[in-house]
């Protein structure tokens, strides 16, 4: 692994002329994972769509077995819709971002993939063009993550700090044991994009560890300088509480040490199996009746989609 930080740029950098000029023959899709997120979703499809139907080969929207119109709004305001349950129902089926990013790619032969959060309100189609152009500009970069200044309420000043998981668990964890990654501004960032070619290589944590360990495996495989961050401006989006932030904690604690622990932990045999031989953890959880409630959180990784298909 390569010293130093990934490099950076603004989206500023690679306006729409830019990019669309570097396209060529790649096909680029964007890929939105969303589970009951009808307030947003339209919003969100029609800011790619509108602005960008030249540049964007393919707007997908993963339905990850939402119980409300997600996928009907998502369909109306022009996404191709896949629900996770009917894509290769044969391997599973279960519910968590992972896995709709891993059976995206069932979907879709784009070589360029950008992914996109569905529960953004203040963000522009800039984030598109600054997440793709690096990989259309570099053949050499393999993972582009993005950084912004988050909005955390309504009317309050922006903050270049990640988010509360960021801060307390990844950062203190990669200073400890991947200083190399350091330098990496938010490294959960949930807008980011990836060359098919090295995505479809990777194990995938089913559920909220997929950004954390793309970032450790493109880094163990190909190299810091493969690693490239844009800066996309702002960015606002739904905020969860303390307990859903804890079991995202948990994901992201078993994705880490699971790669911490093994010599090659982006080869496909490293990480298939979930830690403790289980496919979750059992996270105990005060209520304020001094009682406690048991919530199964989700450790299982798939394996890279290339044994999969190969």
């Amino acid at each position: 692994m390569s010293e130093g930080s990934p490099g950076w740029s603004s989206s500023g950098e690679w306006d729409l002329a830019r990019v669309t000029g570097l396209k060529g023959h790649h096909r680029i899709a964007v890929v939105i994972p969303a589970r009951n997120e009808e307030a947003t979703i339209a919003s969100v499809v029609r800011e790619i769509l509108d602005n960008l139907g030249d540049l964007v080969d393919d707007v997908i929207v993963m339905d990850s077995l939402s119980s409300d119109a997600t996928a009907a709004i998502a369909r109306g305001a022009g996404a191709r819709v896949h629900s996770v349950a009917d894509v290769r129902p044969d391997l599973g089926v279960h519910a968590g971002k992972g896995e709709a990013l891993w059976k995206s790619l069932f979907v879709t032969d784009a070589d360029l993939l950008v992914f996109i959060d569905a529960d953004l309100t203040d963000w522009g189609s800039h984030f598109v063009t600054g997440l793709v152009g690096p990989l259309l500009a570099d053949p050499g970069i393999m993972l582009v993550r993005g950084f912004y200044d988050r909005v955390l309420n309504a009317g309050s000043s922006p903050s270049l700090e990640g988010g509360r998981v960021t801060e307390l668990l990844a950062r203190p964890w990669l200073a400890l044991h991947r200083p190399e990654l350091g330098g990496v501004i938010q490294p959960l960032a949930g807008e980011w994009s990836i060359r098919r070619s090295a995505f479809e290589q990777l194990p995938v944590p089913m559920g909220y560890g997929v950004e954390l360990s793309t970032l450790l495996d493109i880094d163990e495989r190909f190299g810091l300088a493969a690693i490239a961050q844009v800066d996309l401006g702002r960015r606002a989006h739904r905020h969860q509480s303390l307990h859903d932030l804890s079991a995202m904690s948990l994901e992201l604690l078993v994705t880490a040490e699971r790669r911490r622990r093994r010599p090659d932990a982006s080869s496909a045999a490293a990480v298939v199996e979930p830690a403790g031989g289980d496919d979750s953890v059992a996270l105990r959880l005060p209520t304020l009746d001094r009682a406690w409630t048991v919530r199964e959180v989700m450790t299982a990784e798939r394996p890279p989609y290339a044994s999969v298909v190969g």
